[in-house]
């Protein structure tokens, strides 16, 4: 069995590896192109396009848009919030009418389902659809920021009121 010797050794505050094999060299290589490939896929995420146009993504955000409309008095009144994962709940299904709670619960369901959808589409639209789940949490940490005063957001210490 035969073992590699490696001995450490200073010029001019430069330190050297010298080995009786390449292992060190390759080892030191194989570290140094992990660590680049990591840098770049950090970095090319920062550059998606987080307004991009697609036809998909344009259907999604006029569906959106139009169910706004219907969702915006439950946002006011604080039966429906924002969470922090991108999503929206009924929150408090006591500020909604009986008769008005199964829609409710459908508009809910359908703007979940649209907002999956946006940030798969916008993650596929870039090329990389593992991005999904950032996206997702990009818009979430949006979302709750720009959310209107009287709105219910989702925090770490639970539902607060903007």
């Amino acid at each position: 069995m035969k073992t590699n010797v490696v001995s450490f050794y200073k010029t001019n505050e430069v330190s050297f590896c010298k080995t009786s094999s390449a292992s060190c060299c390759k080892n030191l290589l194989k570290y140094l192109l992990a660590l680049f490939a990591l840098v770049g896929s950090l970095n090319v995420f920062a550059a998606a396009d987080l307004e991009i146009n697609t036809p998909g993504v344009n259907a999604i955000k006029n569906s959106m848009q139009a169910r706004h409309a219907q969702l915006a008095a439950y946002y006011a009144n604080g039966a429906v919030g924002l969470t922090m994962d991108g999503m929206i709940e009924l929150r408090d299904a006591g500020s909604v009418p009986l008769a008005a709670r199964q829609t409710v619960n459908a508009l809910v369901a359908a703007e979940n389902q649209d907002r999956d959808a946006l940030y798969a589409e916008i993650a596929n639209a870039n090329g990389h659809p593992e991005w999904k789940s950032e996206i997702r949490s990009t818009f979430a940490q949006r979302w709750i920021q720009r959310a209107q005063r009287g709105w219910w957001v989702m925090s770490n210490n639970g539902w607060i009121q903007k």
